[in-house]
């Protein structure tokens, strides 16, 4: 696929996912990822991330997370982690409640290429412990990805598009089925380490439809150079 055929199909994505979310709630999503390779199989994933019922004022979700990923041979990548969150859901009086969640979570992940392009499929599993009222759930989930360079395969890797979905079931609950997330953005290498990312989310579930405009910070680096 060629770099214009490519950002047609980037664009057109887009704009479908923002014309839903104009007749629905927008929210605003603001994400730091760092990860940093320990060695030639470990590496380790932190992030945090933001969620406002508005530009950033009203507080919708706040959470850390972090995971150590193993790479194993055909680029298949185990991983376990942990994850904290504090949640602000309003009720249908519109009255906010605070529920906290602990969440150890279990990952898999395949990684593959079609020309230049990037695929990752994820699997996950999660046992999500919440407060106000206690709850237990577990959680599947599974992410389809893709990361496309816009730039030509001789110029320099600026641009990349990202395409996302990922559906999330419950494995024990009357209601099953509880979110699917479609995500369509634009990235930006700053440099070898770092990236820009802005893309628009949105969030179909069970209740209610949920739009998000993300802005994301990465970082990425080589710890193992440190050990020679």
């Amino acid at each position: 696929m060629n770099i214009k055929n490519t950002s047609i199909l980037f664009f057109l994505i887009l704009f479908s996912v923002k014309g839903n979310a104009q007749k629905d709630n927008l929210n605003t999503w603001f994400q730091y990822t760092m990860s940093a390779k320990l060695n030639q199989k470990y590496s380790f994933t932190a992030l945090s991330q933001y969620r406002s019922y508005d530009l950033i004022k009203d507080s919708r979700l706040f959470l850390v997370s972090t995971y150590l990923e193993r790479k194993l041979e055909n680029e298949i990548y185990p991983a376990m982690g942990y994850m904290f969150l504090v949640l602000e859901p309003y009720n249908s009086d519109m009255e906010k409640r605070i529920r906290y969640e602990n969440r150890p979570f279990q990952q898999v992940s395949f990684k593959n290429k079609i020309g230049r392009t990037v695929l990752l499929h994820r699997y996950r599993i999660e046992e999500r412990f919440l407060t106000n009222p206690d709850d237990f759930i577990v959680r599947l989930r599974y992410l389809i990805s893709f990361k496309i360079p816009l730039n030509k395969a001789s110029e320099k890797n600026i641009f990349y598009g990202i395409l996302k979905n990922e559906i999330r079931m419950n494995v024990v609950k009357e209601e099953q089925f509880d979110s699917n997330r479609i995500t369509s953005g634009l990235g930006i290498n700053l440099g070898e380490k770092s990236a820009l990312e802005f893309s628009f989310v949105n969030q179909l579930s069970s209740s209610d439809t949920s739009n998000y405009v993300l802005l994301g910070f990465r970082n990425s680096f080589d710890w193992s150079k440190s050990e020679n």
